[in-house]
């Protein structure tokens, strides 16, 4: 181990079990916060901003203690983070390393854009279809309108 991965690892605390969200653009961590519902959670959470960042130049992280994300919960992120890099740990170890990508459908995370979409104007869970996933194109499953990940609004 390098001395600058030894300081690295000695900013934020070891964790026994748990999730550790890794490389979270530094202006999105706290909407990946809200994403998880974290602020509602009784575990314990460190929360990391502003580290540095070979890929990202400042990048946030989260240590989650004892609480593993489903695959839909790791869905929601791909919106706004979608290079982060899960680490789950058990009994002090990583056992496993999961990179989330964007799915194929986003079903119920994001809100159409179209004011006229039916999603907006009766009570049903919205769907769009991931149709560029390297520049995150969205289109609504009903009106067929594209929305660009920059522009969209979580539900």
């Amino acid at each position: 181990m390098k001395m600058s991965d030894n300081k690295q690892a000695l900013q934020v605390a070891a964790l026994k079990n748990g999730t550790v969200i890794d490389h979270i653009p530094s202006d999105k961590l706290f909407t990946v916060v809200a994403l998880l519902g974290l602020q509602d959670s009784d575990s314990n959470i460190t929360i990391g901003n502003n580290f540095e960042s070979k890929k990202l130049g400042k990048k946030g992280i989260i240590k989650v203690a004892d609480r593993f994300f489903t695959d839909e919960e790791i869905s929601r992120l791909s919106v706004v983070a979608p290079n982060v890099k899960l680490n789950i740990i058990r009994d002090y170890e990583v056992v496993e390393k999961k990179q989330v990508l964007m799915p194929q459908e986003l079903r119920g995370i994001v809100k159409c854009a179209n004011p006229k979409c039916i999603t907006n104007n009766e009570p049903m869970t919205t769907l769009f279809h991931v149709i560029d996933k390297e520049h995150g194109i969205l289109k609504c499953h009903y009106c067929e309108k594209e929305q660009s990940k920059e522009g969209i609004k979580l539900l």
